[in-house]
């Protein structure tokens, strides 16, 4: 599956300058539709959301050489695995953090960048998810 750097870009340029707002509404909606997780996490989520802002930075800077970050990725899968993260929850994340996108941009969201953004995270995922098989299987 090929990405759309420039969708992706352009999409995440819209959100971006608002990401603290982009991150409220993502962990609201992640708890809304999927409240069993909420005890993945810390109570305090200042340090999560800003982790995830920086995450998301970096893979929109990562768009064009995204097989440099696979490792990185790999790994991050395996520690989330480790703190309880389940094949299960990465649709039910990558759907609220496009729902959020799409909120923050208001308007000038597009619906071709829903699509890019299924197709990045859905990258993403199986990249976190074969770390996490790799962690399980070493263990």
């Amino acid at each position: 599956m090929s990405l759309d750097p420039d969708i992706l870009e352009q999409s995440f340029d819209l959100v971006a300058p608002d990401g603290d707002r982009l991150m409220d509404e993502f962990y609201a909606r992640l708890f809304v539709a999927a409240p069993a997780v909420r005890g993945l996490f810390p109570h305090d989520l200042a340090r999560q959301k800003r982790k995830l802002l920086e995450a998301l930075v970096l893979l929109r800077g990562s768009l064009r050489t995204l097989d440099a970050v696979v490792p990185a990725l790999r790994t991050l899968g395996a520690r989330h695995a480790r703190y309880g993260a389940r094949a299960e929850h990465y649709p039910v994340v990558g759907a609220a953090l496009i729902a959020s996108m799409r909120a923050v941009a208001g308007t000038a969201w597009r619906e071709e960048y829903d699509v890019a953004w299924e197709q990045a995270i859905s990258t993403v995922a199986s990249a976190m998810l074969d770390g996490a098989a790799e962690a399980s299987a070493a263990a």
